[in-house]
């Protein structure tokens, strides 16, 4: 199949869970079909990013874009516009004639078997029309973050703000499901949420999350005593609400048990919040790194305080994938195969939380056990290869149907 890949940025460098999956995806695809990649790239973002796009696409075209910074005044001045608007942020930030006109020029200068928006915000650049089938995939429930980011806001004018941003985002995101032939989820909680929101929807399958158990491997490095890791990329809100609660609320609760405990916050673009996480004792902030596996090993436990996200969590996998003990909540580890208990622990208000980290830092022979049965599971089951038998099937199956069902719905009603 000739397939047109729409998403708003490049996929290098692999810095972030969405990037991971979608890469991994293509790769294991791209022998059999043919990708025409369209993105917004940085205007000084280094041609390798671009040149390195052909790993998974036949062609890669791209629209200059400068993202705001989520640290400095461009951002917030950003954000301020877009108050007043009916578009969420989220998706109204990338809005873009040149974007639009050249899904337009692409879709007129050759036949395409399918069209993919990746993530939501290429569907607000999207033509009234298109010319063939179309498929959205969908790496989370965008609404439900932001819902969750409103229900745990601390102050009054923020939970306001953010409660105006789920509302938008929910209207988009009814209107955007509905225009396509398929949606593609990443979980099946992804997909009960999807239809419980939504309904009634176009199919719905689910793509199943995969990890590289060649690259994330245990290793033989010795491990810090009392070293706690996360990974993830830092600018994102989910995360960085993570950090801040677990920093305040769990880790002085498993310093009373473990006084040596120390945390390692490993990612891209870390924000001024994260930052300042680092000024305090025992918390290394690293900022963007060329292989999270040191890090993983050096740590004896592997956190993941969520309060608010959706779609499944990469870092999970790969922490499994590399032999360690884990513990989510229950919004972290949402939308994964596992059992607590067996592969990880789950627990959720703070005093939990900190008593399982703890009891694991004093536990060795749990540790090991929780990261045999973690690794043996995605060994076993989560290889990319399968999770890409899946996409390609629902690719073949949405390219199959005569055309899209709403694939001559407008998104005026959403507030485009």
């Amino acid at each position: 199949m000739r397939i047109l890949w729409l998403s708003a940025g490049l996929l290098l460098p692999l810095d972030k869970g969405g990037k991971l999956r979608t890469y991994h995806l293509m790769r294991h695809l791209a022998g059999r079909h043919e990708f025409v990649w369209l993105s917004y790239a940085e205007p000084d973002q280094p041609a390798a990013d671009i040149s390195g796009m052909s790993e998974v696409a036949a062609e890669v075209h791209t629209i200059p874009r400068r993202a705001a910074g989520k640290n400095g005044v461009r951002f917030k001045a950003a954000a301020a516009a877009h108050v007043m608007r009916r578009l969420p942020y989220a998706v109204g930030s990338y809005v873009s004639g040149a974007y639009r006109q050249k899904v337009e020029s692409l879709l007129r200068s050759a036949r395409f078997d399918l069209v993919v928006c990746d993530f939501l915000p290429p569907v607000a650049n999207l033509p009234d029309r298109l010319p063939c089938p179309s498929v959205l995939f969908t790496h989370n429930v965008e609404a439900e973050i932001w819902r969750r980011h409103a229900d745990t806001a601390e102050s009054a004018p923020k939970r306001w703000l953010l409660t105006q941003q789920w509302r938008r985002m929910l209207r988009f995101e009814q209107h955007a499901v509905r225009r396509f032939g398929r949606v593609l989820a990443v979980s099946d909680a992804d997909r009960d949420t999807l239809r419980r929101l939504y309904a009634p929807l176009p199919p719905i399958d689910v793509v199943a999350t995969g990890v590289d158990t060649a690259y994330f491997a245990p290793r033989d490095a010795a491990e810090r005593p009392g070293r706690l890791v996360f990974t993830g990329s830092m600018d994102w809100l989910p995360n960085e609400d993570a950090m801040v609660y677990f920093a305040r609320d769990m880790l002085p609760l498993i310093r009373a048990r473990e006084p040596e405990a120390s945390l390692s916050i490993v990612g891209r673009a870390p924000t001024a919040p994260v930052r300042r996480l680092a000024a305090e004792r025992g918390i290394e902030v690293t900022g963007r790194v060329d292989d999270v596996r040191p890090h993983i090993a050096a740590a004896q436990v592997y956190v993941v305080p969520l309060r608010v996200g959706g779609g499944t969590r990469l870092k999970i996998f790969e922490a499994m994938a590399m032999g360690k003990a884990v513990v989510s909540t229950a919004v972290g580890a949402e939308g994964l195969p596992v059992r607590a208990g067996t592969h990880l622990l789950i627990a959720d208000d703070p005093s939990a939380f900190a008593g399982a980290v703890a009891g694991l830092l004093g536990d060795a022979a749990a540790r090991r056990r929780l990261g045999r049965a973690a690794r043996a599971l995605v060994v076993e089951r989560y290889d990319w290869s399968a999770a890409a038998g899946e996409l390609e099937a629902s690719l073949l199956a949405a390219a199959g149907a005569r055309s899209s069902p709403a694939a001559g719905v407008p998104l005026a009603a959403a507030g485009r």
